[in-house]
C-alpha cells in the first residue's frame, strides 16, 4: 500500500512540476516561462547548387536583448564558408522589440533533440534554450507555418530597420 502511495504522489509531483510534459513537448510561454528564455537560434541552409546560409539567433546577456544575423551566399556548388558572408551583424533590443520576438515564438513547443532522418535537407532548424535547460530538450517548433513565416519576416524587418547603425 505505501508503494502505491508513493507512487501516486511521484505522478501528481510530475504533473504540477511539468515533468510529465517534458517526455512530449514543452509548451513555449505555458511550461517556459518567457523570462526564462536566454537563446532562441533559427538557421537554414542550402549546400547545392545556389547554395545559402542564414542564422538568426536572439539571446539574452547580462539583463540585455540581443539580435544576431548572418548571410551567406555562394555561386557554385557546395556549402557556403566564412568567405562567403554578405551580411552579418549584431543588434540591441530594445524592450518592445525583445517582447515582439518572444510573442512569435510563444505558442510553439520544444521537445527532445533528435537525429534527423533526411540529409540534405535546407531546415529550418531551431533551437531554444533557457534557464534550468538540461541539453536535451531544445528542439523548437514553431505553431504552424504561417508562425514560421511571421517570426521571418519580423527578423527580416528587423535588420532591415537597423541597416548601417552603428550596433550593426
Amino acid at each position: 500500500m505505501k508503494a502505491l502511495i508513493k507512487r501516486m504522489l511521484l505522478l501528481a509531483a510530475c504533473l504540477v512540476s511539468g515533468a510529465a510534459s517534458a517526455a512530449g513537448a514543452l509548451a513555449v510561454g505555458r511550461d517556459i516561462p518567457a523570462d526564462d528564455i536566454t537563446e532562441f537560434v533559427h538557421t537554414r541552409e542550402n549546400i547545392n547548387y545556389g547554395a545559402y546560409f542564414l542564422r538568426y539567433r536572439y539571446y539574452a546577456e547580462e539583463g540585455k536583448h540581443f539580435f544576431q544575423h548572418q548571410k551567406r551566399e555562394r555561386k557554385g556548388y557546395g556549402p557556403c564558408t566564412e568567405a562567403d558572408t554578405v551580411r552579418f551583424g549584431t543588434i540591441l533590443l530594445s524592450d518592445s522589440e525583445w517582447s515582439s520576438f518572444v510573442s512569435l515564438i510563444e505558442q510553439g513547443s520544444v521537445q527532445k533533440r533528435r537525429e534527423s532522418t533526411t540529409t540534405g535537407d535546407s531546415g529550418p532548424w531551431s533551437y531554444l534554450y533557457w534557464k534550468n535547460d538540461r541539453g536535451v530538450i531544445q528542439e523548437y517548433k514553431f505553431a504552424d507555418y504561417g508562425a514560421l513565416k511571421s517570426f521571418e519576416e519580423f527578423s527580416e524587418k528587423l535588420i532591415e530597420s537597423y541597416q548601417g547603425s552603428p550596433e550593426q
